[in-house]
Parts: C-alpha cells; structure tokens; sequence
C-alpha cells in the first residue's frame, strides 16, 4: 500500500506503483489543475512540488508528474496548484493577474507551482532564480515577458524571506496554506512501505527517459526504485577522489558545495541541461544507463575519466567509457544497477570545459556536445581527455584524441592537428538533428570554443581558421 500526503490529504492507494502521478492525480483523485500535455517532460503544464523529508525538515522541489512514478513518491508530500489555494489570490498567482501573465490559462497552473515553489527555497530570490525557476514550463499563447514581468514581481516580494525558515515564513506572509505548517509531522507519521520490492524488478531513478520511450510498459511493471534509496544518495570527497551516488541527481550537483568550488563554471553548464523540473528528477547514473548517444551527463562524466560501481550478485568498478558496446548495448547485466560514479577532481593544473549546441539554448537535446579535461604543465598538456556526444552509435569518449594531445604544446597548429585525428575517430549520421557534415562541422567548432574558452590569452577563433 502506497502511502503518500496530497495537498492536505493523506493518500493510501493500491494503484501500480509503475503509474504515473499525474494519472492519480487527476483520475483517482479528480483534481484537473495538473494538466495533461506532452507526457514526455517538456511542457511543464503538470508540474508539481515534491516535499521529502531531510534531516530535520521538509525541502521541495519542482517535477513533472507525468514522468514520476507512484513507487517515487512514498511518503512524500506532493503540491498541486490546488494545494496552493486560499480564499484570495496568493502574490504568486496576483502577480500573473497583474501582469496579464495568462490567456487561454492551460499551461497557467504549472508556472504557479514552479514559482510557488521559490518561497520554500532557501536561496535568495533574485529575478533571474525566479525566471530560471520557470524553464520548464512552456506557454504557447503570451510570449514570456508578462510572465517574466510577474516573475520579478515575486522574486521582489520574496526578498524578505527568512532564509532559515522559508516555509514557517511564507505560511505567515500568504504565500502559502496554514496546512503546510503541520506537514512534517504528518510526514514522519508514515511508515514506510514495506511492500516496496528491493531486489527484482525494473530498476528505476527518475524515469525521464524510461517513461518517455515505454510508458505503458512501465506501467504494469514491478519497480525496483533507486530514487528513494538513502544509500545510494549524496555527494561526498574523500581525498582528491569525488563519489557520487547512484540516486543523486542532475540538480544535487549544482547545489554541491564541493563541486562548485572545484568547477567554478558548473551551473553555467549543467544549465544546459534539459528543465529545473527534469534536473531535479533525472538521476546522474540513469544518464549513462539510459546509453543516448547525445545524453550530455554522460559526455560531461565522460571526460572526468570517470568510473562507476555496479551493484549485482556481485560488486564490480569500470570505466564510464567502457559501458557502451554498441548502441543501447552495455557491459551491464539486467540485475546490476551503477550505485556510483566516482572521478579525481580538478586541481590547480586541471582545465576542464563542457559545450552543447540544440535547436534551443535550454529544455532541448543536444545536436552535438563535447566536453575537455587537461592537466596542464605550463604550457605542455600532461594529460587529456575528450568525449564528444551527437557524432557516434554512443556517448564517445575520444581516445586518439585524447591520446594525440598528451605531450603538445598550446599552439593553433596543435588544435588544428587534433581536428584531423577526431575526424577520422567520429562517425556521425544524418538525422532530424543535422547531416553528419554538419555535426562534424560542430564538433570542430565545439573543440575550438574548448581553447578559447580555457586559454583566451593564446588562442583565437580567427587564427585556428585561418
């Protein structure tokens, strides 16, 4: 029996812990604020707020319930537009009426949840964290800028927020419900669910791929949830060695400490990835699994030199490259889960930098990535390492590349060398994303955007053409 707490409702349901919540949520429980559209993660229209209970409090993020299972959300608190509701508009909800932030209105209770979702952030609001709050959410009749408008509009009302206590402080201010004050305890209130399978089934993290591609088969299926496993959660340093866990994702890492102070640059480039809402489901690990040749975790890992952990009958570490045999084919066994990825971080010599062209700068696959890491000696690079997604049957780590600029030098001629040694390691085919001409026109000039981003002082676009 699942076991869960909607809005103000305490929910006990015997439905397929494969179904996804979106489903419950209008069907079983007939609240139509949370919309159908894509079924596929983009839109945002059937956005919720997911509260888990850490350490000593409630913290909630955004995400698509049309992509999260049931078998996710034990013991969780999940807010609907309707659980946002009081007898008068809350600031959030004024602010799109002010601002005309609405038209036909079906994509309007997603933006309301997604920025709703600020007031219990412990971040300071500025107006860009309000408008990056919303990147996954997609409206087809306003335009953005009256929703930007209403954005900044709560962003400057929550600039009084008490950081240590957002949801104490928003419950007082009308922000949000008095209900939401008594959740925690009704929260630790639940027991868990001992009917949860452990060791068989489909093994899943935040299905937003595995939904995407077999919805109706997951369905139906027993679930093995990786998502809520607390051991396989966190990000910890043990010397120069970087472990992350199977459960974390995307979002864990933008928020890690360790990690932004080792990648000055990450939330630049993890805010290419996909929505806030998908980052805060979609699981590092179940990036690489998932084997998409242009998956851009998978490149980005790639060229960390990263290595995993498998979890089966036994316990097994391999190389993040050596995974993929072919496509969608893996060094994995069914019964085996990546409970880890582990990686030397950055130090003083390291250069490192991750590239992605879409059809859109965000929520968008890649047409092609790349990513570099360079341990340099002065001038001399000691040792690389390239990956490149988009140009291969699978997420590729280049090793003649890699191979060819250990022991160069930082010149034109040395990149331009490189070129012709990636060029005969790739492969790209044409598709709905480009001609393979095309991409490998991209990667050249991903490859060249890599020195110029990391070695301003020597390189530039004009003389690596010329």
């Amino acid at each position: 029996m699942l076991s869960f707490i909607l809005n103000d409702l305490l929910v006990e349901s015997d439905a397929p812990e494969g179904m996804v919540l979106l489903d419950l949520i209008r069907y079983h429980n007939h609240l139509p604020g949370t919309k159908i559209g894509c079924r596929e993660g983009d839109c945002g229209a059937c956005t919720v707020l997911v509260g888990e209970l850490k350490d000593d409090r409630v913290e909630y993020r955004s995400m698509t319930s049309c992509l999260l299972a049931l078998a996710s959300v034990q013991g969780k608190h999940i807010v609907t537009v309707e659980g946002l509701n009081m007898e008068k508009l809350t600031p959030v909800q004024q602010a799109l009426v002010d601002e005309s932030g609405t038209q036909c209105g079906f994509c309007t209770p997603g933006f309301v949840v997604s920025l709703s979702g600020c007031c219990l952030s412990r971040e300071a609001v500025t107006k860009d964290l309000a408008i990056r709050a919303i990147d996954g959410n997609i409206c087809r009749c306003t335009g953005y800028k009256s929703i930007e408008r209403a954005a900044a509009i709560v962003a400057e009302k929550l600039s009084k927020k008490d950081a240590r206590n957002p949801l104490k402080w928003s419950v007082e201010n009308g922000f949000l419900p008095s209900y939401f004050a008594r959740i925690k305890p009704r929260m630790q209130a639940i027991k868990p669910n001992n009917g949860h399978r452990k060791d068989n089934g489909i093994p899943l993290g935040g299905g937003t791929d595995l939904y995407v591609q077999k919805h109706d088969t997951m369905h139906h299926a027993a679930i093995r949830s990786v998502f809520n496993d607390g051991d396989l959660k966190g990000i910890r340093v043990e010397g120069d060695q970087c472990i992350i866990g199977g459960a974390c994702v995307a979002n864990d890492l933008l928020e890690s400490k360790e990690l932004r102070d080792h990648f000055p640059n990450i939330e630049k480039h993890l805010l290419l990835v996909s929505s806030t809402p998908i980052r805060n489901m979609g699981t590092v690990v179940g990036n690489f699994v998932n084997a998409s040749p242009i998956g851009d975790l998978t490149v980005f890992f790639l060229a960390l030199n990263s290595t995993i952990t498998l979890q089966g009958k036994s316990e097994r570490s391999l190389k993040l490259r050596d995974l993929y045999e072919g496509y969608k084919q893996l060094d994995k066994s069914p019964d085996e889960i990546v409970t880890s990825v582990r990686f030397t971080l950055p130090g003083k010599n390291t250069r490192f930098h991750f590239e992605k062209v879409s059809k859109r700068t965000y929520l968008d696959i890649a047409s092609v990535n790349s990513a570099i890491r360079l341990e340099m000696d002065g001038d001399t690079i000691q040792e690389a390492h390239v990956s490149a997604g988009g140009v291969a049957p699978i997420p590729k780590y280049l090793a003649n590349t890699s191979a060819f600029l250990a022991g160069k030098t930082i010149t034109n001629d040395t990149v331009r060398a490189a070129i012709t040694v990636m060029n005969d390691e790739i492969a790209p085919i044409s598709d709905a994303r480009g001609t393979a001409d095309y991409k490998r026109l991209l990667l050249r000039q991903l490859f060249f955007a890599h020195f110029m981003e990391l070695f301003p002082e020597r390189l530039t676009l004009k003389e690596l053409v010329a």
